[in-house]
């Protein structure tokens, strides 16, 4: 069933959420390994929160996002505006996945270069697949939404 397109949406973003969290609490060695920059690796190695923060938020975002597939694949109860949503969120995973295989190679904004290459290769792939999931999900179960 092509609903199941937004479970498995939903369990990406779920999982994604859980591998932020692991990033806090793996500290500084994990921002690294994860690619997330120098620069919020050091921050965390003086104790700053601002990385924490940032990551947290990320993974709020997440599981808000693996909830709206949930609910549009009918696991969890209807959410607020949930077409206009599974359609902002397809889009955003999918415009972060393209263009984040783009832009580590054209630009050299510092948002963009303080991230390894690796980062923005494998996370954009991650963005692409949950975006295409996302939306053969949303686009086949519009009638039902």
């Amino acid at each position: 069933m092509n609903m199941d397109y937004l479970f498995f949406a939903g369990c990406f973003s779920f999982l994604a959420a859980a591998l932020h969290i692991g990033v806090i609490l793996g500290g500084p060695s994990w921002y690294r390994l994860f690619g997330a920059g120098e620069a919020m690796a050091q921050m965390a190695e003086r104790g700053s929160p601002k990385p924490a923060i940032i990551t947290f938020c990320i993974a709020v975002v997440l599981v808000v996002w693996g909830g709206y597939a949930w609910s549009g694949a009918g696991i969890l109860p209807g959410m607020p505006l949930l077409k206009l949503a599974l359609v902002g969120i397809t889009t955003v995973y999918l415009a972060r996945g393209l263009g984040g295989l783009i832009a580590p190679f054209i630009s050299d904004h510092p948002h963009i270069v303080q991230n390894s290459t690796r980062f923005w290769l494998w996370s954009s792939a991650v963005c692409l697949v949950i975006g295409v999931c996302h939306l053969i999900g949303t686009v086949s179960a519009w009638a039902t939404l």
